[in-house]
């Protein structure tokens, strides 16, 4: 049994049946918002982005979907199953969802940062995480479905569904580059300063959580954490080939976005 850290705050008929049980998922995981406007969807653009008739680019909250390959390099595992899923939950509405906007509206690249919801009012990122399809992320203040979504992605896991399949925990030497990942590791040293609290693990890896961040934290429960195994996902940045790497520091750095994207192991 794994558990969240104590932190603030093969055959057709088989895949059908499989389907009918991960829509049931989720629709028990998040709770149903059949109250909602339904807008239409233009393109699906990969297993986390749509782009809607009106032009939007819209990225979906709470979910983080195997990379389609770009500019030479290859699909990810699971990339194409996670938007040919999608696809056919956007198809299953007649091409319409519904909207739920995040507290934050607009991520870095100017999409529109929401949930989207079939025509039942059923969360499509809890369906693509029951059927491990995409890895739960959180990032505050867009946080409100953290909950339901790890409980869904927690489902596919135990069940080795879609990407479950393999172990995607990565260990320091298995880094070798930037961008999102599961990191797992145990804690040497906990440090607060004025760049925030930061959480050295075995191998030349550090967590971070910036100061403006710390309330979604229970600090006092990070510094507690020297010593134990824990599991952390975001987006890792190679400080090495920032230019920005002192001596004894830890060349790759995940920045913490929320409690949700840490767990303690036993």
């Amino acid at each position: 049994m794994r558990h969240s850290v104590i932190l603030k705050k093969a055959s057709l008929v088989g895949a059908f049946f499989i389907s009918l049980l991960c829509v049931d998922l989720a629709q028990a995981f998040c709770p149903l918002r059949g109250d909602l406007a339904q807008v239409a969807v233009r393109q699906v653009v990969d297993g986390d982005t749509v782009r809607l008739d009106d032009g939007r680019s819209v990225r979906l909250i709470g979910l983080n979907a195997p990379e389609l390959g770009r500019k030479g390099r290859p699909d990810e595992p699971f990339a194409v199953q996670a938007k040919r899923r999608l696809q056919a939950l956007v198809d299953a509405g007649d091409g319409r969802v519904g909207l739920r906007y995040g507290k934050q509206r607009k991520d870095r690249y100017g999409r529109t940062l929401a949930h989207l919801y079939d025509r039942q009012g059923r969360n499509l990122e809890a369906q693509l995480l029951g059927e491990g399809l995409g890895f739960m992320v959180a990032v505050a203040p867009n946080a409100e479905l953290a909950s339901c979504h790890a409980a869904a992605e927690r489902e596919a896991r135990n069940a080795r569904l879609g990407l479950w399949r393999q172990d995607q925990v990565k260990l320091a030497g298995q880094l070798r580059g930037g961008g999102f990942a599961l990191l797992g590791g145990r804690v040497r040293e906990v440090q607060r300063n004025r760049g925030g609290l930061w959480l050295e693990l075995d191998g030349g890896r550090v967590l971070r959580v910036a100061p403006e961040l710390l309330d979604q934290f229970d600090a006092r429960a990070l510094q507690r954490l020297e010593g134990r195994r824990v599991e952390a996902r975001g987006w890792v940045i190679d400080r090495q080939s920032r230019g920005g790497l002192k001596n004894g520091q830890a060349r790759w750095m995940l920045p913490l976005t929320h409690s949700a994207m840490l767990e303690v192991l036993p």
